[in-house]
């Protein structure tokens, strides 16, 4: 996905790291997803682009962190701003009084995963 606004520089490591993901075994759809987000994340930190999210600027640099929290169930997986965006779409309550730990163990509570589904846990029956 290279645009107009990227230069050569932007333009070599958005085909550097597509084919990096290629090589891994990505798919070439979501080789050029991860590609242009790890560039635009990039030019965010650098001050190239118009507008950058919060997690673009404070957060290690992509290269730097080299696949340390792609999307894994480890402590050290997701950042808090993640989980609590997360918890944020999903309307749970009580979440700004949340720590990390907390939003994990929570997210980790209001899912199974079947497939591709994502359903809530069945209630236990109540015993006498």
């Amino acid at each position: 996905m290279p645009q107009k606004a990227w230069s050569n520089k932007r333009e070599r490591q958005y085909q550097h790291v597509k084919s990096s993901a290629k090589k891994r075994g990505s798919s070439t759809k979501r080789a050029k997803q991860i590609a242009a987000a790890t560039v635009n994340k990039e030019r965010a930190r650098k001050g190239e682009s118009l507008t950058a999210s919060r997690s673009s600027t404070r957060d290690m640099s992509s290269g730097r962190r080299g696949g340390l929290r792609s999307g894994t169930n480890r402590p050290k997986g997701r950042t808090k701003e993640q989980l609590y965006s997360e918890a944020k779409r999903r309307g749970i309550k009580g979440r700004s009084r949340m720590n990390k730990s907390q939003l994990q163990t929570r997210r980790r509570g209001e899912e199974l995963i079947e497939g591709e589904e994502l359903v809530a846990p069945r209630a236990q029956p109540a015993t006498w």
